[in-house]
């Protein structure tokens, strides 16, 4: 087994999954509305990723009710993070396999 398959998260890399987590990497709270106009989904499906990706450990969520408006806001764990990582490794090293060294400048 290359090195790799043990850095690969399969959970991750589904496509939503992925998208949120990046767009939650280099943020602090995000707000729902946020998230679901830069990931590209609906309300229903960012929320059902969302609850997987708490319920994961990789997520949190807290909601606020500010002017009689409720929001929701995101952000990646410590955990989401040190997995979203060891994934984006386990992707350098599959790329770094299919192109194979790089000539010398």
């Amino acid at each position: 087994m290359p090195a790799n398959d043990t850095l690969f998260d399969d959970f991750i890399h589904v496509r939503p999954r992925l998208a949120i987590l990046v767009r939650l990497a280099r943020a602090g709270w995000v707000e729902f509305t946020q998230v679901r106009e830069s990931v590209g989904c609906s309300e229903s499906a960012l929320s059902k990723q969302v609850s997987a990706l708490q319920a994961a450990g990789y997520a949190e969520v807290c909601k606020m009710t500010r002017r009689h408006r409720r929001r929701t806001w995101i952000r990646l764990t410590r955990e989401g993070s040190a997995a979203l990582m060891r994934h984006v490794d386990a992707l350098e090293l599959l790329t770094a396999q299919v192109r194979g060294p790089r000539p010398p400048r």
